[in-house]
C-alpha cells in the first residue's frame, strides 16, 4: 500500500511502513485497503477547512489518498 502526497505541486507515492502504524491497534481481522487508508489518513493528517485539504502532521505535504496493490 502506498499513500499519495502532494509536495510543492508534485505528486509522489510513499510506501506505508510498519513504523507509520506502530502505535495503532487494529482489532478487525478482515480490514480492506480502503478502511486502512482511512485509518492512516486519520492518524497522519489534520484537515484544514480553509484549504479543504488534509495536511500531513509532519509538514511533508498534502494527503490525497492511497493506492491499493
Amino acid at each position: 500500500m502506498e499513500i499519495i502526497l502532494q509536495v510543492d505541486g508534485v505528486f509522489s507515492l510513499v510506501q506505508v511502513t510498519k513504523q507509520m502504524l506502530a502505535d495503532t491497534k487494529i482489532i478487525v481481522k478482515d480490514i480492506d485497503c480502503f478502511d486502512l487508508c482511512d485509518i492512516i489518513r486519520l492518524k497522519l493528517t489534520t484537515y484544514s477547512d480553509n484549504l479543504n485539504q488534509h495536511s500531513m502532521n509532519d509538514g511533508s505535504g498534502f494527503f490525497y489518498g492511497c493506492i491499493c496493490r
